[in-house]
């Protein structure tokens, strides 16, 4: 009876430290491409990226920003039937962890300008290497995962679409005739939209980034790696469980012997 306890203890808490990557799927109005996520190296990130893709918050989101050469950004707005776009109600703000490079094929989140713990919801696809921008830029931009297989050709055609602008919106992606003009779509309808029609996770039963080698962020140099913030969740609290379980073997084998 006692082997059998110690061993539910040890099953349990191996279940609470195992940290596995994760790849997602992004479905799209313009066609499906695959992201593996960096679920061990940026943690708190890749929670807050799959808490909302678990609500569905990013169903029927609209790609609402395109920089040429730059990025692809969505995750913050829908569309209701009419201009301009509505803004999604978000999670709280997450914590930065500027561990990787903003080269071309990774995503990473967007934020507040001047305030590097800001993200929430929105998310954006580097278009070409922003490191020497971005890797800097309010205390890096957090990089959580790499766009894998051909899902950059899918990406760089979105980013090829129509620009158009919306109150305070600026390059829009739209789905428009080669006649026609932003001027023309006075009520646009949600076929003229990118619209990311959900993100499913293909795989996250195993480590998934083995084979690949995400650039570090060189430019930050204090702290090199995320520093942990104490709070209820159960990431980072493996040492703190196996401290707890050594610290009870002693009694527990009195108390069973």
């Amino acid at each position: 009876m006692f082997k059998k306890f110690i061993y539910t203890i040890l099953l349990s808490i191996s279940f609470t430290t195992l940290v596995n990557a994760t790849i997602v799927e992004f479905q799209t109005s313009q066609g499906n491409f695959q992201v593996n996520l960096f679920d061990s190296s940026t943690p708190k990130t890749v929670n807050n990226f799959l808490q909302y893709v678990e609500e569905q918050h990013y169903t029927n989101s609209v790609v609402h920003r395109v920089s040429s050469n730059f990025v692809v950004q969505g995750g913050g707005y829908t569309f209701e039937g009419n201009f301009p776009l509505t803004r999604i109600e978000t999670n709280p703000a997450v914590i930065n962890e500027p561990i990787y490079s903003n080269v071309r094929g990774t995503i990473a989140m967007a934020k507040l300008g001047g305030d590097p713990d800001s993200a929430t919801d929105q998310w954006f696809f580097n278009l070409a290497d922003n490191a020497s921008n971005l890797d800097l830029q309010n205390s890096g931009f957090t990089v959580f995962g790499q766009v894998i297989g051909d899902g950059m050709t899918t990406i760089d055609n979105i980013a090829q679409l129509t620009l158009c602008n919306s109150a305070n919106l600026e390059g829009i992606p739209m789905v428009i005739a080669d006649d026609q003009q932003c001027s023309d779509l006075a009520t646009p309808g949600i076929e003229n939209f990118v619209i990311v029609e959900q993100i499913v996770i293909v795989d996250s039963a195993e480590v998934t980034d083995g084979d690949l080698s995400p650039v570090r962020n060189t430019l930050i140099t204090a702290p090199t790696e995320p520093t942990p913030t104490p709070d209820n969740d159960s990431s980072g609290g493996g040492t703190f469980a196996w401290f707890i379980l050594l610290s009870l073997i002693p009694l527990l084998i009195r108390r069973y012997s």
